[in-house]
């Protein structure tokens, strides 16, 4: 007896250690907000930190690695063969009538079943590398949009400045005309009336800024935003998209290869039940002791060893997976006909985006080369004039506002158009390139 159980034992407590799987490590969280409070300068900001903080430090980011991981992990198991089994069995517990059995069972895939759970979990790999990619064209498109959101809103403080020191121009000079005796205190009143309005746009144009900078500085986790200020070029417009170039990306573009990748999932998720069907193999192998007066009559009081050799196969009478495998089926079919759907909506989203950036681009041009010139130098002609007494408050007053609303017009434009150009990178992809609009700063 003890020539085979020896050697099942020995067996059985070799197999783990030969054919275990490593465990991989859990690894801690990179994502520390003080550690992204510190990284973030004290003072100005450009884009390129901006992108560098959001991609080091940013949740969502390191959630889509975190997952790309775990598929790592997925693809390690899908690949692990079945444990054998070791069974004991004691028959009864008289010592003379005992018989004791001890043996080793490994179960067989059969059917190609561990090739094509493989196969679906290296798809949900490719799958979650695809959306880490995605994630990160999405959070690039994100940061560019808020940092340019922070630069307009910084703009659009600016001129509520200026507007806040020509309405107080504008007040003074009706006062001592008032006090001149040229006009009726009316006009001071209109001028007073009309700074108040200005201050509270001041006011509103603060309240802007600050939530922008807020949620720039959310995307690297930081409630409380250190930098004193973005350091870009808001007047400088992003290129335009030629048609060609559109048409080129496409095919690559985030939503379209999940979608396929979705496809290629569904695909093996369908062979894997479609393996399932066939049945497993058991085999055993093991040792029986038996009393020595049992079986052949042996004349021995110590009993006798038998080898026991075993084979199990379950009969695929109830059981033949097939609502696994249709189900299957209809959700590849599912995913083919999300990624049609998913075909159209990216080329309508990408037209309006198109659309947006070029009507955006000619807006901002037209208001900067055409509207912008004549109406600072209409206001400049009324407020000279208004101070020698030759057009009234009311005039001074309207090239005022028409300086201020052309000027907040094209802040709007060309903001819009680097939300549009973001949009665009978000929905086609960078495909792994890191290239960093130019947002300089302009010389002022």
């Amino acid at each position: 007896m003890r020539t085979l159980f020896v050697p099942l034992a020995v067996m059985a407590l070799a197999v783990p250690p030969a054919f275990s799987q490593p465990v991989a490590g859990s690894h801690p969280s990179p994502i520390r907000p003080a550690a992204a409070a510190t990284a973030e300068p004290a003072g100005p900001l450009d884009l390129r930190s901006a992108l560098a903080l959001a991609r080091q430090f940013n949740p969502g980011l390191s959630s889509a690695s975190r997952e790309r991981e775990a598929t790592d992990a997925a693809v390690l198991q899908a690949g692990a063969w079945p444990n054998p089994v070791l069974e004991a069995q004691l028959e009864d517990l008289r010592r003379g009538n005992r018989t004791t059995t001890l043996q080793l069972s490994q179960p067989i895939e059969l059917g190609g079943k561990r090739a094509a759970r493989v196969a679906a979990a290296e798809r949900a790999r490719d799958q979650a590398a695809s959306a880490l990619l995605a994630r990160r064209s999405e959070l690039r498109a994100s940061a560019i949009t808020l940092f340019f959101e922070v630069l307009a809103a910084q703009e659009r403080l600016r001129l509520a400045q200026d507007s806040v020191g020509l309405a107080e121009a504008a007040t003074r000079a009706a006062a001592n005309r008032v006090a001149a005796g040229k006009v009726s205190p009316l006009e001071e009143n209109r001028a007073r009336v009309a700074e108040a309005g200005i201050r509270v746009e001041l006011l509103q144009a603060e309240g802007a800024l600050r939530s922008a900078r807020q949620q720039l500085a959310a995307l690297w986790g930081n409630p409380n935003p250190r930098f004193t200020r973005a350091d870009g070029a808001l007047d400088r417009l992003p290129a335009a998209v030629e048609a060609g170039n559109v048409e080129g990306r496409l095919a690559a573009a985030p939503v379209l290869r999940q979608a396929r990748l979705e496809v290629e999932r569904r695909q093996a998720l369908s062979e894997l039940e479609q393996a399932r069907r066939m049945p497993d193999l058991t085999v055993s192998l093991g040792a029986k002791r038996v009393p020595a007066d049992e079986g052949m009559g042996s004349s021995s009081s110590s009993g006798r060893n038998q080898v026991v050799v075993g084979l199990s196969v379950p009969l695929p009478i109830f059981d033949t997976n097939r609502g696994n495998v249709a189900e299957a089926l209809s959700r590849e079919d599912k995913a083919r006909d999300d990624l049609a759907v998913a075909e159209l909506q990216l080329g309508a989203d990408v037209a309006q985006a198109t659309e947006r950036l070029r009507s955006a681009r000619a807006t901002a041009q037209t208001l900067q080369h055409d509207a912008l010139p004549g109406a600072e130098a209409a206001y400049k002609a009324a407020a000279r004039g208004f101070e020698l007494g030759k057009f009234g408050f009311l005039e001074a007053l309207d090239a005022q506002r028409t300086l201020f609303q052309v000027r907040s017009q094209h802040l709007l434009a060309v903001a819009e158009a680097h939300r549009a150009a973001a949009e665009l990178d978000r929905l086609l992809g960078t495909g792994g390139e890191e290239e960093t609009p130019h947002a300089a700063p302009a010389a002022r």
